[in-house]
Order: structure tokens, then C-alpha cells, then sequence
């Protein structure tokens, strides 16, 4: 691997990470306050597990952002890492929603947009490179669980 090829490797790995500890650490406050006092659904997972199944995440983000970003330039490839932009965009954004402006609504038609830009991302990916597609089946997974998570929130509070 020649240099530019590590530090392109070094930034789609260290974006996502970025981007998830920012949305952490300005919705962390909200958790043990606002978010212990919400009605959970029976569903609902134990909260030490959100945070190593996000870093997972984040880390397979950032490999399939690798692994497009790598390719030769062409308006397909760039395309796709717009939409891998938005979805993390959109993801970063949920956090902020549901968390620290505690308007679970509006988080979850935000998330329903994130469901659809991370499905039309793996399409996207998928052409170019399938194995950066089938990588972000979980992520694609937890975002379908965190949607049915929201609508539960949303419904009992």
C-alpha cells in the first residue's frame, strides 16, 4: 500500500469514529436523564450495549467508505460516497434528534430516511464493489432495529 492509499484508509476509518463520538458526547448527558425517564419498549436493549455495537459499526463504515473511496474516480464511485455522506450525515443527525432536542417525531421520520439512503448506499456500493455492500448488512440491521426501537419510544411516550 503505497502512502496516499494508508492515509485514505486512515480518514474513511477515522471519519465515522469522529462523527459517532461528536453525536456521544453531545447526547450522553441526555441518557441517565431524559432517556431514564422515557417508557421503554419490552424490546429494548440494555444501554452498555449501544455503544461497542455503534463503534463496530462506525469501524465497517469506514472499511466499505475504504473500499469505494479507493476505486478509480468515476461519477458512479462519487455518487456513492455522496450517499455514504448523507446516510452518515443522516446519522450523525438522528442523535441530536432523539437525544438532545428529545423530539422522538421528528427522529424517527429522520430515521426512516436514514433506512432508505443506507439501502440506496448499499445498492450504490454494490455495483462498484459487492463486498462494501455486504459489509453494511448489520449496519443496515441495527438502523431496521433502531427504527422499530424509535417507533416503540415514540408510540409509548
Amino acid at each position: 500500500m503505497n502512502s496516499s492509499t494508508i492515509i485514505k484508509l486512515i480518514i474513511a476509518l477515522a471519519l465515522p469514529l469522529i462523527f459517532g463520538a461528536i453525536a456521544g458526547l453531545f447526547t450522553a448527558k441526555a441518557v441517565p436523564e431524559w432517556y431514564a425517564t422515557l417508557n421503554r419498549p419490552s424490546f429494548n436493549p440494555p444501554n452498555s450495549i449501544f455503544g461497542p455495537v455503534w463503534s463496530a459499526l462506525y469501524i465497517i463504515m469506514g472499511i466499505s467508505l475504504f473500499m469505494i473511496w479507493k476505486l478509480p474516480n468515476s461519477s458512479e464511485r462519487n455518487i456513492a460516497l455522496f450517499v455514504f455522506y448523507m446516510q452518515l450525515l443522516l446519522n450523525f443527525g438522528w442523535s441530536f434528534l432523539f437525544f438532545y432536542f428529545k423530539t422522538i417525531g421528528f427522529a424517527f421520520v429522520e430515521i426512516i430516511v436514514l433506512w432508505v439512503c443506507i439501502i440506496i448506499m448499499m445498492i450504490l456500493f454494490y455495483k462498484l464493489k459487492p463486498i462494501a455492500a455486504y459489509i453494511n448488512i448489520p449496519c443496515f440491521l441495527w438502523v431496521s432495529f433502531a427504527t422499530v426501537l424509535n417507533a416503540a419510544y415514540y408510540k409509548l411516550n
